[in-house]
C-alpha cells in the first residue's frame, strides 16, 4: 500500500503562483509513475501530467502547457507541481496518484488539495 497526501492548495489571485507537493509513504519506492489530476467544479478529473521514476514526463495538459511544471525528489518520496501563471479556470481539485510502470491504472491517490484562483 502506499498512502499519498498533497499540501500547498489555497487561494490565490489569478497570474499568482503556487507549488503543491505529494508526499508519499508506506511501500513505496522510486520505480512508481506519480500523476497529477484536478477536478474543476461541476466537471469531470482530468489527467494534468505525470512523471516516472527518472523524471521523464507525459505530454502535460493543454490549457497548462508552459505554466505548469512537474518534477520528483525520489529520495524524499516527493512530486511537486509547480503552477506560474494562474488562472480562474485552474480553479480545481488536486489530486495526486501513483501508478506501477506496469500498470496504466493510477492505484493509488491522495485525498486532493483545493487551489482556487480569484479574478
Amino acid at each position: 500500500q502506499v498512502q499519498l497526501v498533497e499540501s500547498g492548495g489555497g487561494l490565490v489571485q489569478a497570474g499568482g503562483s503556487l507549488r503543491l507537493s505529494c508526499a508519499a509513504s508506506g511501500r513505496t519506492d522510486s520505480v512508481y509513475v506519480m500523476g497529477w489530476f484536478r477536478q474543476p467544479p461541476g466537471k469531470e478529473r482530468e489527467f494534468v501530467v505525470g512523471i516516472n521514476w527518472s523524471g521523464e514526463t507525459t505530454r502535460y495538459l493543454d490549457s497548462v502547457k508552459g505554466r505548469f511544471t512537474i518534477s520528483r525528489d525520489n529520495a524524499k518520496n516527493t512530486v511537486y507541481l509547480q503552477m506560474n501563471s494562474l488562472k480562474p479556470e485552474d480553479t480545481a481539485v488536486y489530486f495526486c496518484a501513483a501508478r506501477s510502470p506496469y500498470d496504466g491504472n493510477y492505484a493509488y491517490w491522495g485525498q486532493g488539495t483545493q487551489v482556487t484562483v480569484s479574478s
